[in-house]
């Protein structure tokens, strides 16, 4: 009889014990249990790094894309150039958006609106600040290249060509595009 009753203990435990493994486990008390993740490119988003999400921030602030272009930004001893070109010359469609975004950067700039190259970087880019404040000591000029265009950025004022700069040496950094760091 005590075998029998060893063996019914057995059995119950081995039940009690399948019961619970099929029983789901709590969610952890820091984690947030969800059925689905809340973007369904959540995890291409989690991966991309910093300069793909600048770019495709670049790509709504701009209106055209970021990889069928080519930016410079060219640092000059009264200033600098922003320029933007299509690299496909028979991609007219790029180069009319980028003159269209070039002539309202060159406008915006001039009445200090950077709110462009603060969405596109997520920051204020060094240099900004003062050339708002400076404004009225800068020009900027829209010009237009075979397949794009340039804003040029002129200033007599040392403090907004120190500014000015910092601004363009900032965004040939963050666009990886390469240029000269130097004054040329």
């Amino acid at each position: 009889m005590t075998h029998a009753l060893l063996s019914i203990a057995f059995a119950s435990a081995l039940l009690a014990s399948a019961a619970a493994a099929q029983q789901p486990t709590p969610p952890a008390a820091d984690k947030p249990q969800t059925s689905a993740p809340m973007c369904p490119m959540h995890d291409d988003h989690a991966n991309m790094d910093d300069h793909a999400k600048m770019n495709q921030r670049g790509e709504k602030g701009m209106g055209f894309s970021q990889s069928t272009t080519t930016h410079h930004f060219l640092l000059k001893p009264d200033g600098g150039a922003i320029q933007v070109e299509a690299n496909d010359p028979k991609d007219t469609a790029a180069r009319d958006s980028i003159r269209a975004h070039l002539t309202h950067i060159a406008h915006a700039f001039s009445t200090g609106d950077f709110d462009i190259p603060m969405f596109v970087h997520d920051t204020e880019p060094p240099g900004v600040p003062d050339m708002k404040r400076l404004k009225d000591k800068i020009t900027y000029s829209f010009e237009q290249t075979p397949n794009g265009g340039r804003v040029l950025i002129r200033t007599s004022d040392p403090a907004a060509l120190a500014d000015i700069h910092k601004f363009l040496r900032f965004q040939i950094d963050e666009h990886q595009t390469k240029d000269p760091t130097s004054i040329q």
